[in-house]
């Protein structure tokens, strides 16, 4: 007899959206616990090519239609930003469990709808911050909480690429395009995940696109009740990513925390503190792809009733940190998340 962990959950994907297509469908395909059955796009002929491409055995030509399937499980939500709770809704109330695309939504009052619906329908709702599943990140949160560098103080981030094309999603405002939505959400979320806490307040220095209006150079400043973080997110600038955790003992250094390749080893580093670097020990993590990881993960909590990696509080209290520093830029003042 199939046990419940021999079970795979079984996928709707709401559009052909690019992250979907190349990153996170092949990678859930290969899930022990996930299978893709269904994608749907506004336009059927869309759906089918995206069908036959990743031999996906259903294709439907409006997204009402997926979510109608009673063959489908769970819905992946990978749309542009703006359509992230208006369709999480509308698969939770079709009895749907939803993996949603960072980040979950454009401001805190939209993602807190999450919550109602999510009560009344009894599904589940989480966000796909996809590190959460990788390895290294979760050695590093046991680094941490050994205390292997002693109290952590301080959480160093950097997240960039270049990208100037208007017609890009994440340069058009009315999708919630920009710097600090589409990456700083990152920065964000390894910061709470670090400390373990919220911040109490926040300030931010914002530098907008003249013409697609959108955050093109985002610094922050994050208080914490044990220490601070500081970040630079930018769609403007050299892609570059890198996070560092700052102990009064020591500092681990993510090497590629963000967008961790799946076809060779990722590296953390771990400095007692010797200026030249000559103590530093380096802890390398095998090839493997997080988006299979985050699938799975999230197909099991369905399957084993349990919390999935990232829940919707979560990705709520994020957003509050979003909302805030976006404040603090206008404002020019200190602001605290509300989440």
């Amino acid at each position: 007899m199939m046990g419940v962990m021999e079970k795979k959950l079984r996928w709707g994907v709401l559009s052909t959206a690019k992250i979907g297509m190349k990153k996170v469908l092949p990678a859930m395909q290969l899930g022990r616990y996930s299978t893709v059955t269904a994608i749907a796009s506004r336009n059927r002929a869309r759906a089918e090519s995206a069908a036959a491409e990743l031999k996906i055995p259903k294709a439907y030509g409006s997204y009402e239609e997926l979510l109608a399937d009673p063959e489908i499980d769970a819905i992946y939500n990978p749309l542009p930003n703006q359509l992230h709770v208006p369709w999480t809704i509308k698969a939770a109330e079709a009895g749907k469990h939803v993996l949603c695309e960072k980040p979950l939504s454009l401001t805190v009052a939209e993602a807190n709808k999450l919550l109602m619906v999510r009560a009344t329908s009894g599904v589940k709702i989480g966000e796909a911050f996809m590190i959460r599943c990788h390895p290294q990140w979760l050695r590093v949160r046991e680094l941490l909480r050994a205390g292997r560098i002693g109290e952590l103080r301080s959480v160093v981030g950097f997240f960039s690429y270049f990208n100037t094309d208007p017609a890009n999603i994440r340069n058009q405002v009315e999708t919630g395009g920009g710097a600090l939505m589409d990456i700083g959400c990152y920065l964000i979320h390894a910061a709470r995940y670090g400390f373990g806490q919220e911040p109490t307040r926040v300030v931010a220095s914002i530098d907008n696109d003249p013409a697609m209006r959108t955050d093109r150079l985002t610094s922050a400043l994050l208080e914490f009740p044990a220490g601070q973080a500081i970040f630079t997110c930018s769609t403007q600038l050299v892609q570059y990513q890198r996070v560092h955790f700052i102990g009064t003992k020591g500092r681990i250094e993510i090497e590629i925390p963000f967008n961790a390749p799946n076809d060779r080893p990722t590296r953390i580093f771990i400095d007692s503190g010797d200026v030249f670097g000559d103590g530093i020990e380096i802890e390398s993590f095998p090839a493997c792809d997080q988006y299979t990881l985050q699938g799975d993960a999230f197909s099991r909590a369905m399957l084993e009733n349990t919390e999935v990696p990232v829940p919707l509080e979560e990705g709520i209290r994020n957003m509050a940190v979003i909302e805030a520093l976006f404040n603090s830029a206008k404002s020019g003042q200190w602001e605290n998340p509300r989440p």
